[in-house]
């Protein structure tokens, strides 16, 4: 059984390798790259990003050619569709009935229900996928116009923003719209519908139209934790912007830049404002809701907002007199609280070495520590907010940060597949460890 569940992590790698590579094939062809040759290190940077819902990148978007952004766009459409429907259909495909790995791998995102209807869920992620973005785009019709060029552009920014990729076919993505209340609310609403996770979405449907008198345990903390953070970080971000970077803004403008700044951190990468101008105090706080991400079963990375409310609640309502963290009339396995603990410390372990080999890899350049930090938090959580410097990097380097995009997106889901004990629960239990905390 062991080996069988390590075949199943090869076959999930494999399938995102060969799309990236599938891709970067594409993307290197003569003509797609309208200003020039292409080197093959920018393509594979580009598929991988884009495959990654990630949005870095080391040459402009609009560079490409029609060809070349709708390449791009389909590789944002194959990763945003997410590793839960691909990883179904590619494990269930040729067979009529999933494995029962194959449950345990898809069950991780989805909790129990894809033991009964697998590929009912498989439909409904992928209708609700287009439902979004379609609506994303007649919406970014009414704001870029809606022939030519402009209907490419709703096209492919639907696409993206739904996704959390963050590609723009713009040169300096939405600065030139920081005032634009539609793009704006248009964005924030489909960078959080394909951040809370289909899961959750379905689940308030079926909330709307009565099918079920109250959301779940998980949706309802979901919701909390989305709304919380992005009620913070707009507080946070109005306050130590204010007199900043959005000093030349009304109130109300700045309250709607603020709001995006908030939004687009969880794994999305657009901006309205350039990421070099923010403050320190706003860059600290920005790698910080990177770090966190969007939620599971999602087209969003990052640790994911449950393992933050997990460790959150562990923190503050832990007693040494218990054995149990409850809240909200419900207790949390200590399994749950393991599993958190440990996608977090690898995690930090990721982020740490990966920054580690980049300042390594770009001794000698202007790159600083902060900047280092922010780009692979960023890398890492695919959300491809930069401060100005992927373009710059040497051939290595952006190595270190397709790695850690891959990480980020398949790797860190891989390492949490179930694994099955080979061990016998014996009669007897080994005595409990004393360690001073």
């Amino acid at each position: 059984m062991r080996l069988r569940i390590a075949s199943d992590k090869v076959l999930i790698f494999s399938f995102f390798i060969s799309v990236i590579l599938i891709g970067s094939f594409f993307l290197s062809i003569p003509g797609v790259f309208a200003a020039g040759k292409l080197r093959y290190i920018d393509a594979l940077f580009t598929a991988t990003s884009a495959v990654c819902v990630t949005g870095l990148i080391t040459v402009d978007t609009p560079d490409f050619s029609l060809l070349g952004q709708s390449i791009i766009m389909i590789l944002i459409q194959v990763g945003g569709l997410g590793i839960i429907t691909f990883s179904t259909i590619f494990l269930s495909s040729s067979r009529k009935r999933i494995s029962i790995v194959g449950r345990g791998v898809v069950g991780e995102y989805s909790i129990s229900e894809v033991e009964y209807k697998p590929k009912a869920i498989i439909k409904a992620i992928i209708k609700y996928t287009f439902i979004f973005e379609t609506i994303g785009f007649l919406f970014y019709i009414l704001a870029f116009g809606g022939e030519g060029a402009g209907l490419f552009d709703a096209l492919f920014h639907a696409v993206s923003a739904f996704c959390n990729a963050g590609f723009s076919t713009f040169r300096n993505s939405f600065e030139n719209y920081i005032t634009h209340p539609l793009v704006n609310l248009n964005t924030i609403f489909l960078i959080i519908s394909g951040g809370l996770g289909f899961l959750v979405i379905k689940d308030i449907r079926k909330s709307l139209t009565g099918q079920r008198k109250h959301l779940s345990y998980h949706s309802t903390i979901v919701l909390k934790t989305t709304l919380s953070l992005l009620a913070a970080g707009t507080i946070a971000f109005f306050i130590l912007e204010s007199d900043h970077s959005l000093a030349g803004l009304n109130f109300f403008q700045r309250l709607l830049a603020s709001l995006f700044q908030a939004t687009t951190p969880r794994t999305a990468g657009f901006d309205t404002i350039p990421q070099d101008s923010l403050s320190q105090g706003s860059q600290l706080l920005t790698v910080l809701l990177m770090f966190i991400g969007a939620s599971p079963a999602s087209t969003g990375g990052g640790i994911k907002t449950t393992t933050f409310y997990i460790l959150l609640i562990t923190a503050f309502r832990y007693r040494d007199s218990s054995d149990l963290v409850t809240y909200g009339k419900r207790k949390l396995p200590p399994r749950l609280i393991f599993k958190a603990v440990g996608v977090v410390v690898k995690a930090l372990l990721i982020v740490l070495a990966a920054a580690v080999f980049l300042i390594i890899m770009e001794a000698g350049s202007s790159l600083s520590l902060a900047d280092a930090v922010f780009e692979i938090v960023s890398a890492f959580g695919t959300v491809g907010l930069s401060k100005g410097i992927t373009a710059g990097l040497r051939d290595i380097s952006k190595v270190i940060l397709i790695l850690t995009m891959f990480t980020g997106r398949v790797g860190l889901f891989a390492l949490a597949l179930p694994k099955t004990r080979r061990d016998v629960d014996g009669y007897a239990e080994l005595p409990s460890a004393d360690v001073l905390i």
